[in-house]
C-alpha cells in the first residue's frame, strides 16, 4: 500500500498527493529553503519560509504568491476522526506555582480573554524572574494571588473557565 498525504492549501483547497507524484515532481533543490521546480513547461522558484514540524504546516512562496500549506498522513487523519488531535488534549484549567517564590506583577485580570503564550504573571524564585505564560486560549476565572505575595510550589496561582 503506498503512502499517500491529503494536503490543504490556504484552508480552502484540499488534495491527495501520493509517492507517485512526489517521485514525478520536476524540482531541483537550490538551497536548503529553496527549489527550481519545473511542470507542464512552465519554471517556478518555490521557497519555504516557514515551517512548524509539530503541526505539520508550512508557509511556501512560489515565485510572489505565498501559500499555507499543511500536510497530513494517514495516522494523521484516524487520529483526528477519533478526536485525539494535538490541541484537544490540552485542557490546562489551573496554573500552579512551579516553584516556591514571590509574585512580583499579575498582568490578567478575572475575566479577561488570553490567548496561548500570553503573559500571566511573573514569580520570581531564587532572584531570577520567570514568566508564566497561558498554556492555552481561555478566560481568566480566578486570580487565588496578589502582587508581593510569597507562593509555595504547587500552590494554585489562576484558573481558567
Amino acid at each position: 500500500m503506498s503512502q499517500s498525504y491529503k494536503v490543504k492549501v490556504n484552508n480552502q483547497l484540499e488534495f491527495d498527493v501520493n509517492a507517485e507524484d512526489i517521485s514525478n515532481l520536476d524540482a531541483v533543490k537550490l538551497s536548503a529553503s529553496k527549489f527550481h521546480i519545473l511542470q507542464e513547461f512552465n519554471s517556478y522558484k518555490a521557497e519555504i519560509i516557514d515551517s512548524n514540524f509539530n503541526d505539520k504546516s508550512y508557509k511556501v512562496k512560489v515565485d510572489s504568491n505565498v501559500y499555507n500549506i499543511h500536510i497530513f498522513n494517514n495516522l494523521d487523519i484516524i487520529i483526528k476522526q477519533l478526536g485525539f488531535e494535538n490541541g484537544s488534549a490540552k485542557k490546562v484549567n489551573e496554573i500552579k506555582a512551579p516553584m516556591p517564590g514571590l509574585i512580583l506583577d499579575i498582568n490578567v485580570k478575572s475575566g479577561q480573554e488570553v490567548a496561548e503564550d500570553d503573559t500571566l504573571l511573573i514569580l520570581e524564585a531564587m532572584k531570577m524572574e520567570n514568566v508564566l505564560t497561558a498554556p492555552r486560549d481561555g478566560v481568566i476565572k480566578s486570580i487565588s494571588v496578589s502582587q508581593g505575595d510569597a507562593v509555595d510550589k504547587n500552590e494554585l496561582l489562576i484558573e481558567f473557565e
